[in-house]
C-alpha cells in the first residue's frame, strides 16, 4: 500500500494479495466519517451501487450492527436470504444485484475505536468459515492503521480547504466593502456635482430673477409664468436624484413592482422597441427579506437592466424572481452582443454587481442569455429559516 494516497487506490492495489488468503469476488472497505453517522465504501472487485455513493448514512447499512460496535464480525452462508441484512430502509439492493451470497464481515479499529470495517463477499453461498474469519481479523488489523492514516490526512486536507475558502470570503468582503465604499464616494460625489451643476444653478437663475421683480414694477402673471415653471422643473430633478439615491418604489410598492417600474421606464427613455417580460415566482420571499437586501438586489437588478438597455443592443430583456428550495432567485436576461463585447465597457458595472452580491452572501454568474445569445445576469440569496416558509 505504500505511496498509495487516498482509500479507492490503497483498496485496489492490495486486493490481489489479499484474494490469496481470502477468496472473493466482492472486496471493500467501509470508512465511518467523523461524525460517526454516515460510511463511505471503497470497492474492488464487482461495482456495486455502494460504491457509488459519496457517502451513505449508517443507520441504512447492513451492516450497521458491526459499524456500531453490537457485534464483533458477522459470517453468513446467504446473504440473500439471511434476515441480518434485510430490514426496512436498509440499503441491502447491491447484495441481491450481484449474488454475494457468502459474505464476512469485521470491524477495524484503532486504539479500541472502530473506525469501519472490512468485507469480502462470494457469490457461491457458504464458501465461508471459521477460520477464514479469522484471517479476514489478521487482513482487517494489518489494514487498520494506514486507513486511519488516510481518514486523519483527509480531514486536515478539508479543515485546510474550509480554513482557506474561510480566509478567501473574509479578504473577499473586504475587497468588496473598499470597492462598494470607493462606488459609494463616486456616486456621492455625482450626487454633489448633479445638485451644484443642474438644481443650484437653476434656483440661482429663479433667484436672481426673482430679485429684479421688484425694481421693474408690478409683475403681470405672464412675468411670473417662467418662474413657476423653473421651480416645478427643479422638484422633478430633486425627485429623479433622490429617487436615484433611496429607492421609494421598492419601499411603497414591493420588489417586483419597483423592478417592474425601473424596467419599462428605462426602455421608454432609451428610444428602443425592445420587447420586455417580467415573471415573478417567488410569491412575496423578496418582500420578506431585509432592507439592506432587498436595495441591494433592487441596486443589481437595476445595474442588470441598465447594462442590457444601454450597451446589449438587445431586442428582448427578460426578468425572473423566484424562490425554492431554501434559496430566493433573481434573473435579467437578454438576447443583445453578449458578454465577451460588453465586458471591455461594462467591467466597473459588473464588479460593482458582483460586490453588492457578495456583501449579502448572494452569489452572482453571468451566462448566455436569451436563445443562446446576449447575457444573463443570475443572483441566487440562501435564505435563512425564518424566511424559507415563505419561500415554499
Amino acid at each position: 500500500m505504500a505511496g498509495q494516497l487516498d482509500f479507492q487506490s490503497a483498496i485496489k492495489a492490495i486486493a490481489a494479495e489479499i484474494g490469496q488468503i481470502l477468496p472473493h469476488d466482492h472486496l471493500d472497505v467501509c470508512i465511518l466519517r467523523p461524525d460517526g453517522q454516515f460510511h463511505t465504501a471503497y470497492e474492488s472487485g464487482i461495482e456495486t451501487d455502494w460504491g457509488k455513493q459519496p457517502q451513505a448514512p449508517i443507520a441504512n447499512s447492513p451492516i450497521r450492527a458491526l459499524l456500531q460496535g453490537a457485534v464483533d464480525h458477522i459470517l453468513t452462508e446467504d446473504a440473500c436470504t439471511d434476515p441480518r441484512f434485510q430490514f426496512a430502509g436498509g440499503f441491502y439492493k447491491p447484495i441481491h444485484d450481484h449474488g454475494l451470497r457468502a459474505r464476512i464481515h469485521v470491524p477495524m479499529m484503532v486504539h479500541g475505536e472502530v473506525i469501519g470495517a472490512f468485507s469480502a463477499s462470494l457469490q457461491r453461498a457458504g464458501a465461508y468459515g471459521a477460520e477464514d474469519v479469522r484471517n479476514a481479523r489478521y487482513i482487517a488489523d494489518l489494514l487498520s492503521p494506514y486507513f486511519f492514516a488516510l481518514r486523519a490526512a483527509e480531514q486536515a486536507q478539508r479543515s485546510a480547504i474550509i480554513e482557506a475558502e474561510a480566509r478567501a470570503r473574509e479578504e473577499g468582503l473586504r475587497l468588496g466593502a473598499l470597492k462598494l465604499t470607493e462606488a459609494l464616494e463616486c456616486e456621492r460625489q455625482r450626487i454633489g456635482m448633479d445638485l451644484h451643476d443642474q438644481t443650484l444653478a437653476d434656483l440661482t437663475r429663479l433667484t436672481r430673477h426673482l430679485e429684479r421683480l421688484p425694481h421693474e414694477g408690478p409683475a403681470p402673471a405672464e412675468a411670473l409664468e417662467p418662474i413657476t415653471r423653473g421651480l416645478h422643473l427643479c422638484m422633478q430633478d430633486l425627485r429623479q436624484i433622490i429617487e436615484q439615491a433611496k429607492p421609494s418604489l421598492l419601499q411603497l410598492f414591493g420588489f417586483s413592482h419597483a423592478i417592474e417600474h425601473h424596467l419599462d421606464r428605462a426602455i421608454r427613455d432609451s428610444g428602443q422597441g425592445i420587447n420586455w417580460t417580467l415573471h415573478d415566482d417567488s410569491a412575496g420571499a423578496f418582500d420578506a427579506l431585509e432592507p439592506t437586501v432587498s436595495i441591494a438586489l433592487y441596486r443589481i437588478a437595476q445595474e442588470a437592466i441598465n447594462n442590457a438597455v444601454s450597451h446589449a443592443e438587445a431586442g428582448r430583456i427578460s426578468v425572473q424572481l423566484a424562490a425554492m428550495l431554501g434559496q430566493i432567485s433573481l434573473a435579467v436576461s437578454d438576447d443583445g452582443k453578449g458578454i465577451a463585447k460588453k465586458r471591455t465597457r461594462l467591467g466597473s458595472g459588473i464588479d460593482n454587481m458582483k460586490t453588492r452580491a457578495r456583501l449579502i452572501s448572494a452569489r452572482c454568474t453571468l451566462a448566455t442569455g436569451i436563445g443562446g445569445s446576449g447575457t444573463s445576469v443570475g443572483i441566487v440569496l440562501p435564505l435563512s429559516p425564518s424566511l424559507r416558509a415563505v419561500a415554499e
